[in-house]
Formats: structure tokens, sequence, C-alpha cells
């Protein structure tokens, strides 16, 4: 029988695990609520048991599971296999995740931030086509990303590296971010910073627009709902979507000339947009990237929606034990 894997995509409303082969191929999927209650201390061993019961109902002998992969958001340590500063999981203080998972399982343990883990995934088996050099963009209720250089995953000094949300893109009419500055990228391509921009740009719009009827009645308004009217020409909608097009475009060219990767794959809830968002942001990205930048990076769509943080994970664990072998 061949090996299989298990993979965790660890989020703040749910954990994904499945059962992946080291082909890339998910054969068993499901999810549970993840329980942050008590400063998140539930999380990991209803985890560890959810993975027990399906091992038990699937009569799945340990020794034909190569290791577990995981990806987590705050800040992960890959090699001490710890997060810290995850707070949507309440898990402020150091976490020893890995641990956890061996001492329960008796199995490796490979972790990493779920952005990077979501990238892995996209360049294993989605839009990144196994090329070396890929930056994986997702817009969510946040915009994170990941970055693989010469194959590998950047991590940076303290395993911070790809915070691309937290670029500077406006500096004129700046939102306050979360993260304590202003005018990042995360403000203004986020569900939410998109949202935020639709409701500033409504305040100085005279035209007719149901965009613009929406906000002013109080109903409330998506980012979805923007695109949706952007495309049928609702006029506040297409001067908020070229917005959001120009700054994750003018985003997209500061990470193209650093560092000229093959494919910037854009992912998360806000890319269902599809090539409508492409093509807006593709026309600020080309003005503002390096002639030779230009001609070889490529903006792409992510293919692997929901199942990316699952297979990245799986590769995690796929690379890991044949580079222990």
């Amino acid at each position: 029988m061949a090996k299989k894997i298990l993979a965790i995509d660890l989020g703040g409303t749910s954990v994904k695990i499945a059962i992946v082969t080291p082909e890339g191929e998910i054969q068993d999927k499901w999810t549970i609520k993840t329980n942050v209650l008590d400063d998140g201390i539930h999380i990991v061993p209803e985890i560890i048991e959810s993975i027990k019961e399906r091992i038990a109902q699937l009569e799945l002998p340990s020794d034909e599971l190569l290791g577990i992969g995981m990806g987590s958001p705050g800040q992960v340590d890959d090699k001490e296999k710890t997060v810290i500063g995850a707070y949507n999981l309440d898990w402020v203080e150091k976490q020893y995740v890995g641990e956890q998972l061996t001492n329960a399982l008796n199995l490796p343990v490979f972790l990493d931030n779920d952005a990077n883990v979501a990238a892995l995934g996209e360049r294993w088996m989605g839009a990144g086509s196994l090329a070396d050099d890929v930056v994986f963009v997702t817009l969510g209720t946040g915009v994170g990303g990941g970055i693989i250089a010469n194959g590998e995953l950047l991590h940076g000094a303290k395993n911070v590296a790809g915070e691309i949300g937290h670029i500077t893109v406006e500096l004129d009419h700046p939102f306050d971010c979360t993260c304590g500055k202003k005018g990042c990228l995360e403000t203004v391509a986020s569900a939410t910073g998109i949202v935020n921009l639709a409701r500033y740009h409504a305040q100085f719009f005279a035209g007719e627009s149901d965009l613009k009827k929406a906000i002013d009645d109080g109903e409330e308004v998506t980012a979805k709902d923007v695109f949706d009217l952007a495309k049928i020409e609702d006029k506040l909608a297409v001067i908020v979507a070229k917005n959001v097009g120009q700054y994750l475009g003018l985003a997209a060219s500061h990470l193209a000339n650093i560092l000229n990767p093959s494919f910037i794959v854009i992912g998360g809830g806000v890319s269902a947009a599809g090539f409508f968002l492409l093509d807006i942001t593709n026309q600020t990205f080309k003005d503002n990237c390096f002639k030779q930048v230009r001609d070889s990076t490529e903006l792409r769509l992510a293919q692997l929606g929901n199942d990316a943080g699952i297979l990245g994970a799986a590769y995690l664990v796929k690379v890991g034990v044949e580079n222990n072998a």
C-alpha cells in the first residue's frame, strides 16, 4: 500500500484535515470547528482527537503514514515547530504545536505559516507550475502571501517574510491598518478593505449607482458586490474596482522588480472576481515593472481554491521526508 500524508490547514473558524498521497491526490478530507476558547488550548488536542478517530474508522495502520504537515496563522518557527502571535486563535504565547502532535501521533511534523503553505500548494499542484520562483498573494479578510525563491520558501530573519499585505500603496489618503501602519495593501485590497474603499469613494460620487444607493441606504455591501456591479459597469463600482487593481498592480510590480518570479499567483476569496480583477491589475503591474521583469514575470489566478493549504501542507511532508531520507 502506498504511503499517506496527514495534512492540516488551521484557520480561525475551521480546521481542514486531509489524507493526501505523495502525488498530491486528496483521498479523504474533513473539517472540524476551531475551538478558540480558553486561549486556544483546545485547538491541537481536538485536532489530534479527530485524526485518531478518522484513522481508526479507516483502519489505517500508522506505518502507512509518512508524517503530518500543517499550515497555521501567526509567526511560525518551522525548525522549532512552534507558533506565536496567532491572534485569531487566541495564541498570544508560544504554542508547541509540533511537539504535541508528535507526542500524540508518533509521526514527524512539518509546520509553516498558512500563507506560505498555500503558496507551496499552488506551486506544486496549481498555477505555480512547479516553477522555482513563485510569489503567492492571498486576498481574503486580510492580505497575506508566500514567497518561493530557488524552490525554497523565504522565511526571513524572524520568520515573517512574505507580509505582502503590509506593502504601503497609498500615501495621500491612507486608511489605518490593524498592524499600526497606514496605507497598507491590506486596507484597500482585502475583502474588508475593498468595502472601506467603496464607502470612501461613495462620499464624493454624485452620479447614478446601485452601489452608492446601497451604501447610502445602510445596506451590507461585500467585495463580491463591488466586483459584480463593476462587471455590469456600475459607475461607482468601476471606480472602486479600478482603484483596487491599481493598488494590487503596484504592489505586484514591487514584488516583481525585487524578486523577478516566474509567476505571481493571486488567490483568496477576492480572487473570485477572476479575469476582471486580473485584467485591471495587469495594466498597472506592467506600467510599473522594469522592462526585463515585465517580460518574464506573469500574473496568474490561483487554481486550487480552498485546497491550496491542504496540498501545501502535504508538500511540506513530501519534501521534508525526502530531505531527511
